[in-house]
């Protein structure tokens, strides 16, 4: 794995979860992050991490069905999800709740693992702004380092 995706705090066995939103937030330069998990008893992403987000929108970002929202359209389609901006997304991806947030450009990706989705994690920007290829393979990455320490319990 290259320096440029690797995150110190996924080398813990028991990650602290706010450090490594916080870690991965910092190589992206973005502002705000979620880590969310599937609970395997509701089949919803529960929140594990977040940063960056306003208290009012916490509520509504606790717990997201599969095909809701950014990050559940993430999981739902097993691929990232990117608005390059989304307070003007007209595909009704982004739910008033994410424009509360201000974010601007945004990237979902799932945590997969043997074909299941373990959760999503979230990266967001407060200007316009698309992902590079090389950006999104990198949060993938990051993606299926989360999924090893979800895997180990």
């Amino acid at each position: 794995m290259s320096d440029a995706i690797k995150i110190s705090g996924l080398e813990n066995p028991a990650p602290d979860w706010q450090a490594v939103l916080a870690e991965v937030l910092q190589k992206f330069s973005c502002v705000t992050g979620t880590i969310h998990r599937t609970d395997a008893a509701t089949g919803l992403l529960r929140l594990l991490a977040h940063q960056g987000i306003p208290p009012f929108v916490l509520d509504k970002i606790n717990t997201i069905p599969f095909g809701k929202g950014i990050a559940g359209c993430a999981a739902e389609r097993q691929e990232p999800v990117q608005l390059c901006n989304l307070q003007i997304d007209a595909s009704g991806v982004a739910k008033p709740a994410a424009r509360q947030t201000n974010v601007q450009g945004a990237l979902a990706v799932p945590i997969l693992a043997d074909g299941k989705v373990l959760g999503v994690l979230g990266i967001g920007k407060m200007q316009p702004y698309d992902f590079t290829v090389e950006e999104i393979a990198a949060v993938e990455a990051i993606a299926k380092l989360i999924a090893t320490r979800f895997t180990r319990r």
